[in-house]
């Protein structure tokens, strides 16, 4: 029984992470498109909400859910797979937490323009290309790691 609340979390938990990260991106370029400062302030404040309440919850949530369930399973953590997966997953953090912050100035940025009735600022212009960039990476990763988790292919990295 154990087993498959540890499995039902983690896959809860890898679903939010993938749901949360397409949505937050499909509605921050939406909200970008737009080039209103308006709606990019009010998108990008509902965005790091989300990340928080969401994203950050599944962040904490994975490697406690996945290591147990590997343990309790009987998989070695070195078995390629789950070492493959553990480093795509700090990969995705390394690309996550810089866009948190970026997605926090972009929206004290909009929300500037806001209150001084003024165009959005370069530096806004900036970090959306960065973060537009960083998504990429970050997001093939959590698809990478959905596929290992999936296939469980047998192979040896180290």
């Amino acid at each position: 029984m154990l087993y498959f609340v540890l499995k039902f979390l983690h896959v809860i938990g890898a679903s939010v992470l993938l749901g949360t990260g397409a949505g937050i991106a499909f509605f921050m370029l939406l909200a970008h498109r737009q080039g209103k400062p308006t709606v990019i302030a009010g998108v990008a404040r509902i965005v790091v909400i989300a990340d928080f309440v969401f994203t950050a919850t599944a962040v904490v949530a994975q490697p406690v859910t996945g290591i147990l369930l590997a343990l309790h399973a009987g998989y070695p953590l070195t078995e390629g797979w789950i070492l493959l997966s553990i480093l795509l997953y700090l990969v995705t953090g390394a690309f996550w937490l810089p866009v948190v912050w970026m997605q926090m100035r972009m929206r004290d940025l909009a929300t500037d323009a806001v209150t001084t009735a003024s165009e959005l600022s370069p530096e806004y212009h900036r970090l959306f290309g960065l973060w537009f960039a960083f998504g990429f990476p970050a997001f093939a990763a959590v698809v990478a790691i959905f596929w290992l988790m999936i296939a469980e292919p047998s192979f040896v990295l180290f």
